[in-house]
């Protein structure tokens, strides 16, 4: 789900039974005109932070513990 900063939805996608939410989030971030993506740690991977990057958005992802190169984020916008 896509929400604005008064946490009212914007979009709505839904996955099939057992596939993880995070393979939707590239049609939900497509098209939003935002400053940042601020998602949980389960969203973290190359291709949602590539398609935020290139939208001109800030990552707001903590990084997946298994990641070998770790990326900064803002921790206080993060919570």
């Amino acid at each position: 789900m896509s929400v604005d900063t008064r946490s009212m939805s914007i979009r709505v996608l839904a996955a099939e039974g057992a596939r993880p939410d995070c393979t939707k989030a590239s049609g939900l971030i497509e098209g939003i005109d935002a400053q940042c993506l601020l998602a949980d740690r389960g969203y973290d991977t190359n291709e949602i932070v590539e398609k935020t990057e290139g939208a001109g958005m800030q990552v707001v992802i903590p990084p997946e513990k298994k990641r070998k190169v770790w990326r900064p984020y803002d921790k206080h916008l993060n919570r």
